[in-house]
């Protein structure tokens, strides 16, 4: 295919007829007049020998071909506008703009949450924007990562992008405050035995994987899209769940819940900020890159701390001022 025969202002033109069903709307929402549009449409029905939108009574439904462009078209526009909004140099304190990042609750409470402190203090017209990323992003995330500014992720899960080291982190365990089976510790034969309640998403499933590669498999009784809700469904219950230790500290205040070492050697969180090579020369993504790292060492450099000092890591039932198992 050779782009410099293309009109690629017909790439507009195709988003916005797949997504609008309607010649009319689809006009409308670029700026074009009917006929205009009537004429990219027999454009792109030439180019691609397809009819796109197929008549049925007073409405147009999209063929096999338009479907599966759909979603191709809206990934090639966000990619285009950001190819061309790319910049050359970029003063943080001057410059308005927006960065978009796909993290989980716990990516956005955890290092999203000190990223947006840092810059709230240096780049007052920068805004910050979290998604949770869809299922779909270990299927195409060369694509999805091309349209946004980066991936909140630990390793593991994707590769083959570059990624920007942040924090590494460990798991331990909630059980309720009144559980009436677990005291100070967890055992192996506790953990195959208690129902539990996990984080769960087809690609990122950790407890179910760290317990997998030593014999167990957990008797799930509450699955759920957000870590932030484990203390709630740990509380008042026999359940247990695997939750990280940063995330911890600032969930379980809001339910009565402990929190205990993990009784096995679980493979830590090393969370990462993965990017498309896109991005790669350009200045304002090469200055929140070096942020994401300057905040990611702050936090790595305050290791499991537990509020007695950076770098200083304690066990989970010596945290200071608080009784055996809290945080």
């Amino acid at each position: 295919m050779n782009l410099s025969r293309l009109d690629l202002n017909l790439v507009l033109a195709l988003r916005a007829l797949l997504e609008e069903r309607n010649v009319t709307r689809a006009g409308e929402r670029i700026g074009l007049s009917q006929p205009a549009m009537s004429a990219a449409l027999s454009r792109l029905r030439r180019h691609f020998d397809d009819e796109l939108l197929a008549r049925t009574g007073n409405a147009y439904e999209l063929t096999p071909l338009g479907a599966a462009l759909r979603d191709r078209s809206a990934t090639a526009c966000d990619l285009l506008e950001r190819v061309f909004s790319s910049q050359a140099d970029f003063d943080p304190a001057a410059e308005s703009r927006e960065f978009t990042l796909l993290a989980s609750d716990y990516g956005a409470a955890v290092f999203g949450a000190a990223l947006a402190r840092t810059v709230h203090e240096e780049a007052p017209g920068i805004r910050l924007t979290f998604q949770h990323p869809a299922p779909s992003i270990v299927e195409n995330t060369a694509a999805v990562l091309s349209t946004v500014d980066g991936l909140l992720m630990p390793h593991g899960v994707i590769d083959g992008l570059p990624a920007v080291d942040l924090h590494q982190d460990r798991w331990l365990f909630l059980v309720a405050d009144d559980h009436p089976e677990i005291g100070d510790e967890l055992s192996l034969d506790q953990l195959g035995r208690l129902p539990w309640a996990v984080y769960q998403r087809p690609y990122d499933a950790p407890a179910a994987r760290q317990l997998s590669m030593i014999g167990i498999s957990p008797q799930v009784e509450v699955s759920v899209q957000t870590f932030q809700l484990l203390p709630l469904m740990v509380e008042g219950t026999r359940r247990i769940a695997m939750i990280q230790e940063r995330l911890a500290r600032k969930a379980v205040r809001s339910a009565a819940v402990r929190v205990l070492p993990c009784p096995f050697e679980a493979v830590p969180v090393r969370e990462a900020m993965w990017w498309h090579p896109v991005h790669a020369q350009d200045a304002g993504h090469i200055w929140l890159r070096q942020k994401a790292a300057e905040v990611g060492a702050t936090l790595a450099g305050n290791g499991y701390s537990h509020g007695k000092g950076p770098g200083k890591a304690v066990p989970v039932d010596q945290s200071a001022g608080l009784p055996p198992g809290r945080l």
